[in-house]
Order: C-alpha cells, then structure tokens, then sequence
C-alpha cells in the first residue's frame, strides 16, 4: 500500500533498536524479545503543521508513522508498548513479514496507551490523511480499523468504548463457554451457564443498538 501523504511529510529514517532500550530502561528479558522479533525500525512520516499543514490540537500535536520490519510473522505487541512510552506521540504502525503487510494505531492520551488496533495480515486498508485539525486526522485513521458499524458513527468515543466493550463481551463469552467445557459437576456448569447467557443478551443487545 502506498500512503498518499506529500513528500514534506518523508522521513524514512532508520532508528537503531537501542535508542529505545535506553530510553525504556528494559528488562533483560524485554530487550531480547526486541531483538528477537525486530529487524529494523524506520521512521516514515511525520505528520505535523509544518509538514502537511494541518494544526495541531492539545492532545494531538504530530502524528508519526513507523515501518516495523519483523522476524517473524506476528506483531510484537509488547514492543508496541516500549516504543509508545519512548515516544510522546500518536503512532501509526506498518508491519511487515517478507511480501506481508499489516497495520496498527494506539489509541493514546495524555501519551499514556489506552488500546491497540490491528489489521489482519494483507488486509486491504484505507487511510485518509485530511481533516479540520491533527486530532481529527488521528480519530479518522483510528476509525479506518474498527468494524464498519462504527466507522460512521458521529461520536468518536462512543465509537470506540461500544467497540472495546464488544470485544470484552466476547471474551468473556469466550472463557465462560471454555469453562463449561472443562467443568464436570453439574450444579456449577449450570451457574457458569446462567452468566453466560446474559453476557450472551448483553453482546446482542449492544449491536441491536448499533442497527
């Protein structure tokens, strides 16, 4: 995929691995699974008022695009969270495994990660980079990856709190019907049965609204 964003905004700067370890203070056992699972670390676009001539707000001031090259074909999620404390901005992420390609943002504010986006491997995403202001830009990209119920919807907050409570609920369902499973007396599976129906009505009450 090739970004649409003018060549002012170009960085595509390598940054060395280290450069975070010193920053972040790893552990022994973080630092090698930064070793372990990242081959090279380029800094894309920054997206700012300078470089493409959008303001900046108070809670988003430049926007970076980082191209993660990897070892391996799985997103390294807990050295997401050491570059986002290294680095005091909205990130865009570009994945890429051989010819694969994915994408992640982090819903950051107050430079303190609040969630994590994901594409799937060799989804076909769209971007767009224009809006009233740095944050609107930030929301739009954020938007690009939740599920299309939510793409439209008006309140941005809403949008993303009805979707992260979605995906608990899921969960939840998840490791309540894995308990059933496992569970062998009979009174317990039954209470164990009872939350989960509920958690069942509440998803689907939850996307009747979103309808």
């Amino acid at each position: 995929m090739i970004l649409k964003l003018p060549n002012s905004a170009l960085v595509n700067k390598f940054i060395a691995k280290n450069k975070f370890y010193e920053r972040a203070n790893l552990s022994t056992k973080l630092e090698n699974e930064f070793v372990r699972k990242i081959q090279k670390i380029t800094w894309k676009y920054k997206l700012s008022e300078e470089t493409i001539g959008i303001s900046k707000t108070e809670s988003v001031t430049e926007i970076q695009i980082f191209e993660l090259e990897l070892k391996e074909q799985e997103i390294p999620k807990n050295v997401l969270k050491i570059i986002d404390k290294s680095i005091p901005y909205q990130i865009l992420y570009i994945f890429t495994y051989n010819d694969n390609i994915a994408y992640g943002i982090t819903l950051k504010e107050n430079n303190a990660v609040e969630n994590y986006y994901f594409s799937e491997w060799n989804e076909e995403m769209h971007f767009e980079f224009t809006g009233i202001n740095l944050e609107s830009v930030y929301q739009k990209l954020i938007r690009a990856f939740l599920p299309e119920e939510f793409q439209s919807q008006e309140n941005f907050t809403e949008a993303v709190t009805l979707d992260l409570k979605i995906k608990d609920l899921k969960k939840e369902i998840n490791f309540l019907e894995n308990k059933i499973r496992k569970e062998i007396q009979f009174n317990r599976k039954v209470e164990t049965n009872k939350m989960l129906l509920a958690k069942r009505n509440e998803l689907e009450l939850l996307k009747r609204n979103l309808m």
